[in-house]
């Protein structure tokens, strides 16, 4: 197994090592059923007022949105990149057929609490799940170890989309597809991060890193990756994760800043996919 350069073990923001760590944001009642994401609303009434059921439904749809650009996936090999509570990870693995499912996660704490989340799953199918310790921009994994890689909501804490583009194209293996949905900024306007800071409060402490789909675009095709797309899903996520959010926060509280932020066009929502181009084959 090859140990990448990632800088020193735990290279957290302070506001990551607490929110992931002694606040254990997944244990909040903004999240449920041991998913951390905002959601993707689809088909949930939102002129009612959304019960826990529709909050944990819309975090699954997230992911089974992500998941599904990956396919086909049965037999093969993935890694979750930030995979906190590993929830995700057992999804792929029981609904979508992978071989085996590496969750990586650069927190000891998220890691621990996985590991006992899913201690079932790990003792049934040791050789099919595991969780491991690593930062997105250096992977404690193998060169071409992976099929597919696919991260949710994790991306906006990376430190460095350059470093983690080039990882993603090291660890999958040619023909391997990659798959990243979080919320970004649209464009490139160098205002953004602190228009941003100004609405809302994970952006201004560190949490949240105000990355841009130019960013993000550029620094895949400088790893070497293709057939890059940028889908917007912001559509199918800030509305209802504003209605959920009416729910314990009031309006003119910085929580509920989001939607204004992605009506105002700083934010958005994105599914960005990319594929390690395969060799060419030669003439028979």
């Amino acid at each position: 197994m090859t140990h990448c350069p990632g800088g020193d073990p735990l290279p957290m923001r302070p506001a990551v090592q607490e929110t992931y760590g002694p606040a254990d944001l997944g244990a909040t009642p903004l999240f449920g059923g041991g998913f951390i994401n905002f959601g993707h609303w689809d088909g949930i009434d939102l002129d009612r007022v959304p019960t826990e059921h529709d909050r944990i439904r819309s975090q699954q749809a997230l992911y089974h949105r992500v998941l599904a650009t990956l396919a086909p996936t049965e037999g093969l090999r993935a890694a979750e990149v930030g995979c906190g509570l590993g929830t995700g990870c057992a999804l792929a693995l029981e609904e979508y057929g992978f071989a085996q499912v590496t969750g990586m996660d650069i927190h000891p704490q998220q890691l621990d609490r996985a590991r006992s989340a899913h201690a079932g799953l790990l003792a049934d199918r040791a050789d099919r799940l595991r969780f491991v310790q690593g930062a997105a921009e250096g992977m404690p994994c193998g060169d071409a170890e992976f099929d597919c890689l696919y991260s949710v909501e994790a991306a906006q804490h990376f430190r460095d989309p350059e470093a983690f583009a080039k990882e993603t194209a090291r660890v999958l293996k040619p023909g391997g597809r990659a798959a990243v949905a979080s919320f970004f900024v649209p464009d490139a306007d160098p205002a953004r991060p602190g228009q941003l800071a100004a609405l809302i409060e994970t952006f201004a402490t560190g949490l949240d890193v105000a990355h841009s789909i130019p960013q993000w675009t550029g620094s895949l095709e400088r790893s070497g990756l293709a057939d890059i797309r940028v889908t917007s899903i912001g559509a199918a996520v800030w509305h209802g994760w504003d209605r959920w959010l009416s729910t314990m926060w009031q309006p003119g509280t910085w929580p509920r800043n989001f939607l204004q932020a992605y009506r105002d066009g700083l934010l958005d929502y994105f599914l960005i996919t990319a594929a390690r181009p395969a060799p060419a084959r030669r003439p028979a």
